[in-house]
């Protein structure tokens, strides 16, 4: 984390013990690996949280580009408008026989 090799570690060492003598180095040590400690998994947890956003967004995004292609709705929008043709007329009914005669079958009445 800190590229600190072995003698470099060993110097530190001897000044921590001429500075703060025998009796509280230990306890000092004991300290700042504690504090090191916590603020190695407080790192750690600000990027668990990161890169948990960062999948998220990603699912989001992948979510949205699915559901876009997904939709058939431009396609067949596209391909309903380049077909169109002129709709054929619709049906009439049939002029009436210039005989006057029922088109109704035999053996019914007219009320």
């Amino acid at each position: 984390m800190f590229d600190i090799g072995m003698g470099e570690l060993g110097l530190i060492a001897v000044v921590g013990l001429l500075v703060l003598g025998p009796e509280r180095l230990p306890r000092v040590a004991r300290t700042t690996g504690a504090l090191l400690r916590k603020a190695r998994q407080s790192w750690q947890g600000v990027r668990a949280d990161i890169e948990r956003e960062l999948a998220a967004e990603d699912l989001k995004q992948t979510l949205r580009e699915t559901a876009a292609a997904a939709n058939p709705t431009p396609d067949l929008q596209r391909a309903v408008e380049s077909n169109l043709v002129e709709p054929a007329p619709l049906p009439t009914a049939p002029p009436p026989s210039p005989s006057g005669a029922s088109t109704e079958s035999p053996g019914h009445e007219q009320h």
